[in-house]
C-alpha cells in the first residue's frame, strides 16, 4: 500500500499533469469571457444596429457589468491558481539542492585545483588564458 502512494505521489506531482489540469481550468474560464463577450456586448449592438431590440441605459449598464464581471472571475482565478502552482512547485523543490557556483578550476597544465579567477597557477608558475567574449563592433 505504502509503495502504491508513493507511486500515486509522483504521478500526480508531476509537472505535466498540474499544467494540464491549469490549462484546462483556464480555458474553461476563457470560455467564460468569449460566451459574456458575445451575449452582453457582440449581440446587443447587432440586435441595435438590425432594430431587433431596443435597450434602456439599465439594460447597456447591465451588459458592460456582467462582461467586466466576466473578467474580474477570469483575473482571480488565475491569480488563484498562480499561487497554487507557485507553492506546489516550492513544495517539491523543498528537499532539492540547488547547484552552487564552482569556485575552483583545475589548471590545464599541472592539473592542480586553483581559485576560477587566477591568471597564474601558483604551483607551476603557469599563465592562464582568460576566457574573453568577443567585442562588439
Amino acid at each position: 500500500m505504502k509503495k502504491f502512494i508513493e507511486e500515486f505521489k509522483a504521478f500526480a506531482l508531476k509537472g505535466n499533469m498540474f499544467e494540464m489540469a491549469i490549462g484546462i481550468i483556464i480555458g474553461g474560464a476563457f470560455t467564460n469571457i468569449v460566451k459574456s463577450l458575445t451575449d452582453n456586448l457582440i449581440n446587443p449592438i447587432l440586435n441595435f444596429v438590425t432594430g431587433a431590440a431596443v435597450y434602456t441605459w439599465s439594460d447597456i449598464a447591465g451588459f458592460a457589468s456582467s462582461f467586466v464581471s466576466a473578467l474580474v472571475n477570469f483575473l482571480i482565478m488565475a491569480f488563484i491558481l498562480f499561487c497554487m502552482l507557485k507553492g506546489v512547485n516550492k513544495l517539491m523543490s523543498f528537499g532539492q539542492k540547488k547547484e552552487e557556483t564552482p569556485t575552483t578550476k583545475k589548471c590545464p597544465f599541472c592539473r592542480t585545483e586553483i581559485d576560477i579567477l587566477a591568471t597564474r597557477c601558483p604551483n607551476c608558475t603557469s599563465v592562464l588564458e582568460e576566457k574573453r567574449e568577443p567585442a562588439e563592433v
